[in-house]
């Protein structure tokens, strides 16, 4: 019954994850090429088009990072599991609560930020977009990341019972 759920949780995740990002890196690319086009063939440049682009990039970084945790494609350290075998699983475990660790505090704190930002009404300076929309991506992503590292840890160790 778990893994069913699990299963569910993880499509609607990753349908999620890949369309957001699929659609924020094509405006992006968009507003960029249209800004390329406008600079270099008529010489007029337009100023809301770099902070699009900046706050996309801000958005997929973190949307990336989440799809990373899944993927188990987060920044690692193999020399010592090449070293010592035996240590595979046992880092593995710790890298996951590392991940589960800042994901509660990018929740956590993130929340904080979000809500200063509620507080204060500030926005962006050409797009005037709030800037507590901009903010909510990191409790957001946070939980994300929290219930991906849960999945892969559900994973290991099912897998690792198999195993046994």
């Amino acid at each position: 019954m778990t893994g069913k759920v699990l299963y569910k949780l993880d499509k609607i995740l990753t349908t999620f994850e890949d369309w957001t990002l699929f659609i924020s890196v094509l405006v992006a690319l968009v507003a960029l090429f249209v800004n390329v086009v406008l600079r270099y063939g008529f010489n007029y440049t337009l100023a809301w088009s770099e902070e699009l682009v900046r706050e996309v990039i801000i958005y997929t970084t973190f949307i990336g990072c989440c799809s990373a945790v899944k993927s188990r494609s987060m920044i690692k350290i193999d020399a010592s599991v090449q070293l010592f075998p035996k240590l595979k699983m046992p880092l593995t475990y710790f890298s996951n609560v590392v991940i589960l660790i800042f994901s509660v505090m990018m929740m956590i704190y993130g929340s904080q930020m979000a809500a200063m930002q509620a507080r204060t009404f500030q926005k962006t300076l050409i797009l005037q977009i709030p800037l507590v929309y901009l903010y909510a991506i990191l409790p957001l992503t946070g939980g994300l990341m929290c219930i991906r590292t849960l999945q892969i840890i559900y994973k290991d160790l099912t897998s690792f019972q198999v195993d046994t």
